[in-house]
C-alpha cells in the first residue's frame, strides 16, 4: 500500500508586468517516493529586489533537484534545512550588492506523515472535515504600516531561520499552498467557501486565483492544492529514513533466501564488510554488501554503509557498478551488479605490467571516472589496482566506496588515516583534509604501479612514516616509455600537491594529446637500416686490410 495523492495548481500574473511566483511539484518513482516522499513548493519572489522571479525559480529548482540526492539516512527536515541554508548563501552571493530575495513554503508528504518548511509570507493551510487551519506563520513586521514588510526571507539575512512542522496525515484531507496575493485578498472564510463549493481540485485552484484578482489583488496570485486519497504503509517513510536501524542479516549460507534474494555464497570478507553473491528472481547475479556482526554496535557503521550506497547512486554511470533499488529490503545491506571480468591487481599478478597500449586505455578510463567523481563533489580515497575492475566488455569500473568522502557531509574519526598507505598522498600523513589532488596522486601511483610493477617512492607499510623525496622515473623500469608520458607520471605523483595536476580532466587532456603522438620505434641496427652502405664499408675495410698485409709481406 503506497501513498496516493491528487493535486492541482494555478497561477496568474494579475495587473503586474511579470509573474514572480514559482510553483513546483515533484512526484518521483515509487521507491524514491517511499524513501524521500512527494515534494510540493511555492515561492514568491520579492518584487522590489534585483530579480525576485529569478530568486523564486532558482530556489525551487535547486530544492527539487538536490532534495532527492540527499542521503536516505537524513530526515526530511534535516535535508530541507541544509539545502535551504545553502540556497540562502547562493542568493546572497548572486545579488551583486542588491537584494535577491524570495519567500518559500515547501511541503513533503511521505508514508503517513507530512513535513513543512516555511519562510516568508506565503501560507500553508490544512483543510479537513470542513475546517481550515493555517499551519504556517507570516514572517512580517506587526507594526502599523509594515504588515507587508518581510522580516524573514531567503537571501535576506546571513543567518537563515526556517520554520518546520511535522505531523500525521489523514485520509481525505487537503493541503493548500497560497501566495499572499491570494490569501490576503480572499480571506479564510471565502477560501473555505470555495473549497466546499469546488470539490474538484483544479476548479478550486483556478477559482482561488481568479477570485483573488476579482477582489482587487494587485499581486501575482498562485495556489497549489494537494489531497490525500490514500495513506501509505505504516511508518514506511520513517523506517526508510532511518535505515541504520535495520538489523544486520547475520552470516548467510549458500541456498538461503534473504528478502527474496537467493544467496549463492560468500565472495569476500574483511573486518569492514562482507560480500555475497546473490541472484534475483530473473536469474541475474548481484553482489550483496553488508557488515560483519562484530560491527553491529559500532557507531556510524550502519550509516556509513548506506552513505556508500548513496555515493554510488549519485555517480551512476558506466565507470561505476550499478546499484539495485532493493525496495523490499528489511535488513542492512545494499546490492550492486556483478560484472564478468577481473581486477587490475589480479591482471598485474597474472600477466605482469600492462602493455603500453592497454595501459593508455586504462589511464584514460580511470581519469574519466575520477573526473566524474570530483564533479559530483566526491572523493574516492582508495584508488588502487584492487579497486579497479576490468570487465569482459572492456569497461573499467571503479569499485569500493567504503572510504569515499563528501566535503561537508562525511566525517572522519580523529587521527584517522583512511586509505592504503602506498597510495596515500604525502600531505595526508600530515593531517591535511582530503582533496581532489589526493585522489589524483592515488591514480598516479596506481598507473605507475600498473606500468612498472613498482611504486614511485617505494612500498609504504602500515604505520610507517614515509619520506618523500624525488620519485623514481618510470623510464628506469620501462625504457619503452616516451618522454612525455614519463613527465605526466612525475607530475601526477609529485610530493608537493601544488605541482600535481589540478584536475583529472587536465591530466586526461595531456594524456590524449601525447597519445596521438607517434610512440618511439624500437631502435633498429645500422645493418637493418642501411644494408648496402654497411656491406660496402665492410668490403672497403677488408680490401684495405688485405693491402696492408701485402705491403707488410713485401716490406719483409
Amino acid at each position: 500500500m503506497s501513498l496516493q495523492l491528487s493535486f492541482a495548481q494555478a497561477s496568474a500574473t494579475g495587473p503586474r508586468a511579470e509573474n514572480q511566483d514559482a510553483l513546483r511539484l515533484v512526484t518521483p518513482a515509487p521507491e524514491l517516493a517511499a524513501s524521500k516522499g512527494y515534494l510540493f513548493a511555492l515561492a514568491d519572489g520579492v518584487s522590489h529586489c534585483a530579480d525576485g522571479g529569478l530568486a523564486a525559480r532558482a530556489s525551487l529548482q535547486a530544492l527539487a533537484l538536490d532534495y532527492y540526492a540527499t542521503p536516505a539516512t537524513w530526515g526530511v527536515a534535516q535535508a530541507l534545512d541544509r539545502l535551504l541554508l545553502a540556497q540562502n548563501r547562493w542568493l546572497r552571493a548572486q545579488g551583486n550588492g542588491q537584494p535577491l530575495l524570495t519567500t518559500l513554503s515547501a511541503l513533503v508528504l511521505r508514508g503517513r506523515r507530512f513535513t513543512l518548511a516555511h519562510v516568508g509570507d506565503c501560507r500553508i493551510y490544512r483543510w479537513h472535515d470542513g475546517q481550515l487551519h493555517c499551519l504556517s506563520e507570516d514572517h512580517v513586521w506587526d507594526q502599523p504600516g509594515m504588515q507587508h514588510v518581510l522580516k524573514r526571507a531567503l537571501g535576506l539575512d546571513q543567518q537563515l531561520l526556517v520554520d518546520y512542522l511535522d505531523g500525521e496525515l489523514r485520509e481525505g484531507e487537503c493541503y493548500l499552498l497560497l501566495s499572499d496575493g491570494v490569501w490576503a485578498s480572499v480571506g479564510d472564510q471565502r477560501i473555505q467557501t470555495i473549497l466546499r463549493e469546488q470539490p474538484d481540485l483544479q476548479d478550486a485552484a483556478d477559482t482561488l486565483v481568479a477570485t483573488a484578482h476579482h477582489c482587487g489583488s494587485q499581486d501575482n496570485a498562485s495556489a497549489l492544492l494537494v489531497r490525500v486519497e490514500q495513506l501509505g504503509a505504516t511508518n514506511l517513510g520513517d523506517t526508510l529514513a532511518q535505515l541504520g536501524q535495520w538489523p544486520l542479516p547475520g552470516p548467510l549460507r549458500e541456498g538461503q533466501t534473504l528478502d527474496g534474494w537467493q544467496i549463492e555464497g560468500l565472495v569476500a570478507q574483511s573486518r569492514q564488510s562482507l560480500l555475497y553473491r546473490a541472484r534475483d528472481e530473473h536469474g541475474q547475479h548481484w553482489l550483496l554488501k553488508t557488515l560483519p556482526q562484530a560491527r553491529d554496535d559500532e557507531p556510524g557503521a550502519a550509516q556509513g554503509l548506506l552513505l556508500e550506497e548513496w555515493f554510488l547512486r549519485r555517480v551512476a554511470g558506466r565507470h561505476f557498478p550499478e546499484t539495485h533499488p532493493a525496495g523490499q529490503r528489511q535488513h542492512l545491506y545494499y546490492l550492486m551488479r556483478e560484472y564478468p571480468g577481473t581486477t587490475l591487481a589480479n591482471l598485474l599478478k597474472t600477466n605482469g605490467p600492462l602493455p603500453l597500449p592497454q595501459w593508455l586505455e586504462t589511464a584514460r578510463q580511470l581519469l574519466q571516472a575520477v573526473g566524474v567523481l570530483h564533479r559530483r563533489n566526491l572523493l574516492h580515497r582508495d584508488i588502487k589496482p584492487e579497486n579497479l575492475h576490468l570487465g569482459e566488455d572492456g569497461q573499467l569500473r571503479l569499485l569500493d566506496f567504503g572510504l569515499a568522502y563528501c566535503p561537508g557531509l562525511s566525517e572522519d574519526q580523529p587521527h584517522a588515516l583512511p586509505g592504503t598507505p602506498s597510495y596515500l598522498a604525502p600531505e595526508a600523513f600530515d593531517g591535511v583534509p582530503p582533496s581532489p589532488r589526493q585522489d589524483i596522486y592515488a591514480a598516479g601511483v596506481t598507473l605507475y604501479h600498473l606500468l612498472t610493477g613498482h611504486y614511485p617512492y617505494g612500498e609504504v607499510e602500515a604505520f610507517q612514516r614515509p619520506r618523500f623525496g624525488v620519485p623514481v622515473n618510470a623510464g628506469r623500469y620501462r625504457p619503452d616509455l616516451p618522454e612525455w608520458l614519463q613527465r605526466n607520471l612525475e607530475q601526477a605523483v609529485a610530493a608537493d600537491p601544488a605541482q600535481r595536476f589540478e584536475t583529472a580532466e587536465q591530466w586526461l587532456l595531456l594524456l590524449e594529446r601525447g597519445d596521438r603522438q607517434a610512440l618511439p620505434e624500437r631502435p633498429r641496427p645500422l645493418l637493418e637500416r642501411e644494408p648496402l652502405k654497411v656491406w660496402r664499408t665492410l668490403a672497403l675495410l677488408a680490401l684495405l686490410f688485405n693491402l696492408i698485409l701485402l705491403f707488410a709481406l713485401f716490406k719483409g
